[in-house]
């Protein structure tokens, strides 16, 4: 801990901001990208591939879950990034070990890599039930409406609260949660993408029943991911989209085809 000297963007010595700039500039390219193959996959979904894994495969749709991964995570997880790439950068001019940002970045993404590892898994046993099961595919649409109520409902949960405050705070995560050498670094990284895991888990579930290549439901949610983490209203914010998701959801439930899967 005696090693960590905090800077703040405002106050970041000159030698230090080419640095950030580039890590930010490649993670708004990268992000970029990923928003770039989005498009483009849902651009070639038609009305058979409207499942819950889109008729992927369990290869595609990981590739295509880690492109929307860093296509609406790595915008929303830059200040942290930032953060801990400013105390690496200072160690690094003090000449004490530091470790590339990359390996921070990288364990983060790790774990969104997992959760669609586990998102797949629970997509394609659901398929299979539906196809089983023709009560669960007429009510698909109202199955989907719970599951924006649920969401609606978590965002107000203790637990939802807990980790937004971890990821809301980038440097006192960074000081509170500091561990030397690579390895510890990427502990580092695995902790935060768990925290913000705990954030937002249930707002990527609720593509499933709006539809996994919406990219229109993917904007809004980055866009409510950033105002949670980064804006002085933001819980304000969130408050007002778990009301807009229940009542949505209520809204599905009495009229299934206000679901966007459920339109003809």
């Amino acid at each position: 801990m005696g090693d960590i000297v905090p800077v703040s963007a405002a106050t970041a010595p000159y030698s230090l901001r080419p640095q950030r700039n580039l890590i930010l500039g490649s993670l708004l390219l990268l992000a970029g990208a990923g928003w770039g193959v989005l498009v483009w996959q849902s651009s070639t979904m038609d009305d058979e591939t409207m499942g819950l894994t889109m008729g992927m495969g369990a290869p595609l749709f990981v590739a295509t879950w880690v492109a929307m991964m860093v296509a609406m995570m790595f915008p929303t997880a830059a200040p942290m990034i930032l953060t801990f790439a400013r105390v690496q950068a200072r160690r690094q001019e003090r000449g004490v070990a530091f470790v590339p940002t990359w390996v921070f970045a990288a364990s983060y993404l790790v774990v969104w890599t997992v959760f669609g590892v586990v998102a797949y898994g629970v997509a394609a046993g659901a398929e299979k039930l539906a196809e089983q099961s023709m009560g669960l595919m007429d009510n698909a649409g109202r199955i989907g409406g719970g599951v924006l109520i649920f969401a609606g409902l978590y965002q107000l949960s203790p637990l939802k609260s807990a980790c937004l405050s971890r990821c809301r705070g980038p440097l006192d995560f960074i000081l509170n949660s500091w561990r030397d050498g690579y390895g510890g670094s990427f502990m580092m990284g695995l902790e935060h993408g768990a925290y913000c895991l705990g954030c937002c888990w249930l707002l990527f579930v609720i593509l499933f029943p709006l539809g996994v290549m919406n990219v229109g439901a993917m904007a809004l949610i980055t866009l409510l991911i950033f105002a949670e983490k980064s804006l002085p209203l933001g819980r304000q914010i969130g408050g007002l989209a778990a009301a807009g998701l229940v009542a949505y959801g209520a809204l599905v439930i009495a009229v299934p085809d206000a679901l966007p899967t459920m339109l003809s």
